[in-house]
């Protein structure tokens, strides 16, 4: 587990996918919201 914790390279890893994970959440989110908008929208 010391391993994990000393090598620089696995920390920027894990935060780089961890940013990863968020962006693509945000980013779908967005997609839903402004596609849910636009749907209701079109029915008024």
């Amino acid at each position: 587990m010391e391993f994990i914790y000393n090598n620089p390279l696995v920390v920027a890893f894990v935060a780089l996918l961890l940013g990863f994970v968020l962006f693509m959440y945000l980013f779908i989110r967005r997609t839903v919201t402004g596609f849910r908008e636009g749907v209701e929208g079109g029915r008024q």
